[in-house]
């Protein structure tokens, strides 16, 4: 993972850390709700059950890497062997855990992640996967992850996803990203500025970039999230792009690899 050369404040003042919460509790009310957990999502070969599993498998690595660092030196290991099929042998793995324990597993090892995350300096360094992050870093992540495979699942139950005022904390996220998104594909990330102009879900305007920007990105801060977490292909949404390099952006975004 790139560096998104966030400014680390000395404190949660955007409220991210509650944001997450939130998150995960909206998750956590759908799937409580569906007793069956073998329904496929539009991830290929995932079902609720790995979809769940995934998120609860990643906080338990964060955990793991904010507590105990050298433990998840181990981890690390393991990823770099096992490469491609990590994450998915981890979520198989997960699957095939009873409905209530994946359950319980989940809930209990995200509200230790909040508190620990709430309780570390918001700048203070720890390992992840191919770089450092910090709390100020990982709760966005952990954010905007949880909102991404929800959208799986609400997907997969044919339930709509109600934007929220959380969803600037995983647009910043794709704002940011734009480097990430070139990189992935080899590309250098444009020298010119970008403007990016979303309409939030309170009907206000969220932007990033000065306002004479010659590339620009504008559509419902919704469908750009869909974009950067790579669940909705920007033909699919209202995003408009002008300029090439703007269109090449949203053709590529993501906010990991």
């Amino acid at each position: 993972m790139l560096n998104y050369n966030l400014a680390v404040p000395d404190v949660d003042d955007a409220g991210v850390l509650s944001a997450l919460v939130a998150e995960g509790d909206e998750l956590d009310a759908l799937v409580r709700a569906v007793d069956d957990w073998s329904v496929p999502t539009p991830a290929p070969g995932w079902t609720i059950a790995h979809q769940i599993a995934h998120l609860a498998w990643s906080d338990a690595n964060a955990l793991s890497a904010l507590r105990t660092p050298d433990a998840f030196g181990a981890e690390l290991k393991r990823a770099e062997a096992e490469g491609g099929g990590y994450a998915d042998k981890a979520a198989a793995a997960g699957a095939a855990t009873p409905r209530s324990v994946l359950l319980d597993e989940w809930r209990t090892g995200r509200a230790e992640l909040a508190a620990a995350l709430r309780e570390t300096p918001w700048d203070h360094a720890f390992p992840w996967y191919m770089s450092k992050v910090t709390p100020a870093l990982m709760t966005p992540l952990r954010l905007m992850e949880t909102w991404a495979h929800g959208q799986d699942v609400f997907d997969a139950v044919g339930v709509a996803h109600r934007p929220t005022d959380r969803l600037q904390h995983v647009a910043s996220l794709g704002v940011l990203g734009r480097a990430l998104s070139f990189a992935a594909v080899g590309l250098p990330e444009p020298a010119d500025p970008f403007r990016v102009e979303l309409t939030a879900p309170d009907g206000g305007t969220w932007v990033w970039g000065p306002e004479d920007a010659a590339h620009r990105i504008q559509g419902g801060a919704n469908d750009f999230c869909l974009c950067v977490t790579r669940r909705r292909p920007w033909s699919e949404t209202d995003m408009t792009a002008t300029g090439e390099d703007a269109q090449k952006w949203l053709e590529l975004a993501r906010v990991f690899l």
